[in-house]
């Protein structure tokens, strides 16, 4: 057999098939879904001649067994794209390809038709289909059979015209039957690719974070009493409130024992010296400084509690329908027990000493990075150990601290490890760091990543922003959007007042299917350490903030039963639970923002069939926090499941309040009332 140009072997099959989607990195990794999605495979199918080509998907699942087969549709007359839905029901790795094949009943149907109608004699082709419904008797079911047969002697009749002769073996009702059955030759498969499907939480969430000591602990303003640390119990007490404004995960940073040598105080003070503020003898330091006498990354801080007590916290979040995130962060403070006991897990430099983090101008001199090369074998196994002691104690979610710096390949036999025997675990990417990395990391096993979602602020770089996640990364990489975390509070809030604090959350809550708030963000809290840092003033990183919640919210204060509603609206919307639906509409107001997702509600993540089974959402935001806009919003009304010159009825869920719209909504948003409106829609 001839080779092809370029090639040691050949690489075309009979039929042609190319860009199989979902495909990433050329099949090297498995795509991503979520159990109960409704998945679309598509690729471009095509052949040499005329004669009729079809395609189908061979989808296997976990278990193995026969694969599952789903017919393919043409998308479009002449572009031989093919595309079907698919459901996946069930975690675990999924296989698929596209087979490619000749349907020879659809070449001969279109040719009999077509000399039919030129005048020509198709005696010849009458005998040619009489015998190809005959060999369809093999794939269509036993009670079928008989309608082939008296298709086929009805053909053979030559004491009846064409049509007479044709008319059963272009029936709708045989040709439907053929269509589900079909009579498939030089069947042609893909190269085979994976999916990797994940329980829900993978895909759909909203997270808030805490620092357990803050919870419960107690200060003295006047410094004359030391501080006394809130613990897991009194943590547990605020979690009815959290499940109760809608929050599926509750995330929390570190919670081992925490470095001695070189803590640092409040806003970062660094003993001894060279900082305003030296560290003080009651100084918690920060979680992440990891490690001390008390214990490493498989002890709980002994001022949190113990282990019954964790466990304990996590049962209790369970019981009100949510779970914990842990923090995975692989690092050391000087006197973790690693760096006594493992001198080669770490670098060491010229002089000696043990390199600590540093990302310039800051320096981390309460921690050491691990170095994955001197001694993988030993570190290796030490994570996954610890991993799978806190899995034994309950926590089926990590946050993975900086994963852009350790290796690719640590992470990829560290995930793959894990879920090889409990594969419900998740793991979030916090990696602010270059698109390269972040979408490396989402391709060797990352169930979520963190995003540059706190950056994009203006209308144009959102909705590139989204385009590209929910479009072009989407097979692989599923975002988390953050509004806020210990390390970051954007000028956005320091500077846009209470209602920028609505507009971020309306973006994050309702553009991704997966979002998440710090404490303290509904209490508005926006004070920098300094004018153009990020870093919060008295960061509860290095110190305890204990927040009086309920007196915030008895006076008004609080922004938690705004976040309630978002929530509530998401658990109530399929559309919002899905990424790969949205879709942007037009607004001659640049600080005008307005997009929409609609699912199906019968097969998640798919076009609904109809508008019965349709669930639509409309956003409209006024990115604007210091002054009303108007717009004039161009709807894609195809993209809504209506025709161009349709009107619908929209009711706007957080005002209550009811338009009807056509293809050019006017709106008016003043952030002093409302920057927002979150509209369902419906047919008048």
């Amino acid at each position: 057999m001839p080779v092809g140009v370029g090639s040691a072997t050949p690489m075309t099959g009979r039929l042609g098939i190319s860009d199989v989607r979902p495909t990433v990195a050329c099949g090297a990794y498995s795509a991503r879904a979520v159990e109960g999605e409704t998945m679309t495979v598509s690729a471009t199918v095509f052949r040499e001649g005329h004669d009729a080509v079809a395609a189908s998907v061979a989808l296997t699942p976990p278990e193995g067994g026969e694969p599952r087969r789903t017919r393919m549709t043409l998308l479009g007359p002449g572009t031989d794209r093919w595309a079907a839905d698919v459901a996946l029901d069930a975690q675990g790795l999924w296989r698929f390809t596209v087979e490619a094949w000749g349907d020879p009943v659809e070449t001969w149907r279109h040719g009999v038709e077509v000399k039919m109608a030129a005048g020509l004699d198709v005696s010849v082709e009458l005998e040619e289909g009489a015998r190809l419904l005959l060999r369809c008797r093999e794939v269509v079911p036993d009670h079928d059979r008989q309608r082939l047969e008296e298709a086929a002697a009805r053909l053979r009749d030559t004491g009846l015209d064409a049509h007479a002769r044709t008319a059963l073996a272009l029936d709708p009702g045989l040709t439907a039957l053929l269509h589900h059955h079909p009579l498939r030759e030089l069947v042609t498969p893909s190269a085979e690719r994976t999916v990797w499907v994940d329980r829900r939480r993978a895909l759909f969430g909203s997270w808030y974070e805490f620092f357990p000591r803050s919870e419960g602990a107690v200060v003295d303003p006047t410094g004359q009493e030391p501080p006394r640390s809130g613990t897991f119990r009194t943590a547990m007490e605020r979690l009815p409130a959290l499940a109760d404004a809608g929050f599926d995960v509750v995330y929390l940073p570190p919670v081992h024992p925490i470095g001695k040598v070189n803590r640092k105080g409040p806003n970062s003070a660094q003993y001894p010296g060279g900082n305003p503020h030296e560290v003080g003898p009651h100084d918690p330091g920060v979680p992440w400084a990891i490690g001390s006498d008390e214990g490493g990354h498989d002890a709980i801080h002994p001022e949190l509690g113990t282990v019954e007590d964790f466990e304990a916290f996590v049962a209790r979040t369970r019981e009100l329908g949510m779970e914990v995130a842990l923090d995975l962060a692989l690092q050391c403070a000087p006197d973790h027990p690693w760096a006594r006991e493992h001198p080669e897990w770490f670098t060491v430099r010229a002089d000696g000493t043990i390199a600590y983090a540093e990302n310039p101008p800051k320096k981390y001199q309460d921690i050491y990075p691990l170095n994955f090369d001197n001694d993988p074998e030993g570190l290796y196994a030490e994570v996954l150990r610890v991993v799978r002691l806190w899995t034994g104690r309950g926590v089926r979610i990590f946050r993975v601290d900086n994963p852009h710096t350790k290796p690719l390949d640590f992470w990829e036999w560290l995930i793959g490890e894990v879920k090889s025997t409990e594969p419900d675990v998740l793991f979030l990417a916090e990696a602010f760091t270059r698109p390269a990395m972040m979408h490396e990391l989402a391709r060797i096993g990352f169930t979520q990543s963190y995003t540059y979602f706190t950056w994009r602020t203006e209308a144009g770089e959102i909705r590139d922003y989204l385009t590209e996640l929910s479009q072009e990364t989407a097979d692989f990489m599923r975002p988390n959007f953050f509004v806020n975390t210990p390390d970051i509070l954007h000028a956005s809030l320091q500077y846009g007042g209470p209602a920028m604090f609505k507009v971020r959350a309306v973006l994050a809550a309702l553009l991704s299917p997966t979002w998440g708030v710090y404490a303290g963000y509904e209490l508005y809290e926006h004070a920098a350490v300094r004018t153009g840092s990020e870093e919060y003033l008295d960061s509860e990183k290095y110190q305890l903030r204990p927040r009086d919640w309920a007196r915030a919210e008895a006076e008004g204060r609080s922004l938690m039963p705004y976040l309630s509603l978002l929530n509530r609206l998401r658990r109530e919307h399929p559309a919002l639970q899905w990424l790969r639906n949205l879709r942007f509409h037009e607004s001659n107001e640049p600080n005008v923002l307005a997009w929409s997702k609609t699912t199906s509600r019968s097969r998640p993540g798919a076009a609904p069939r109809d508008a019965a089974d349709a669930d639509t959402v409309i956003v409209v935001v006024n990115l604007d926090s210091h002054a009303a806009r108007e717009a004039t919003l161009k709807l894609d009304m195809p993209a809504l499941g209506f025709d161009w010159a349709d009107r619908f009825r929209v009711t706007d869920q957080i005002t209550g309040e009811s338009y009807e719209w056509g293809e050019y909504p006017y709106v008016r948003l003043d952030p002093f009332r409302e920057p927002a409106h979150v509209l369902t829609v419906s047919p008048l």
